[in-house]
């Protein structure tokens, strides 16, 4: 049955990138518990530049933390009114599920710093055509 509905939860992902996905929550948060981190909420601010800059690299064929326009993390999230103490990006492209992209990024010690970072609080992960994937991890305030 859990199967069953982490399937739903997945496929929900692919059909709609800007709603929340409990699995993803699920899948990040089981990954910072079992290496005694604390779990971190879903940030819409941070999933609409996420889905902005998935957009950018799909369409322009391209996986790079700089946007076709030149922005940065940065940018992205303060143009979606996100101010922040703590920003990090993971981007990945081919992974076919959930699954994959989060073994991959636990695999890499870069990726796997910024989803442990007991700086953040937040976070976004989204998946657009083409299997590219974004995830964002913050902390807002500061700024």
């Amino acid at each position: 049955m859990r199967q069953l509905l982490h399937w739903i939860a997945a496929t929900l992902f692919l059909a709609s990138p800007v709603a929340a996905n409990p699995a993803a929550i699920e899948a990040l948060n089981a990954y910072r518990s079992a290496k005694g981190r604390a779990p971190v909420a879903y940030s819409r601010q941070l999933e609409a530049a996420a889905l902005r800059h998935a957009r950018d690299m799909a369409r322009n064929s391209f996986v790079s933390h700089r946007g076709s326009d030149g922005s940065f993390i940065s940018h992205r999230a303060r143009a979606q009114g996100y101010r922040f103490c703590y920003l990090a990006e993971n981007l990945a492209q081919g992974q076919a599920d959930l699954d994959a992209v989060m073994s991959d990024w636990a695999g890499s010690a870069e990726h796997r710093k910024n989803m442990l970072s007991r700086k953040a609080t937040e976070f976004a992960l989204v998946r657009v055509d083409g299997n590219y994937w974004v995830m964002m991890l913050g902390r807002p305030g500061c700024r």
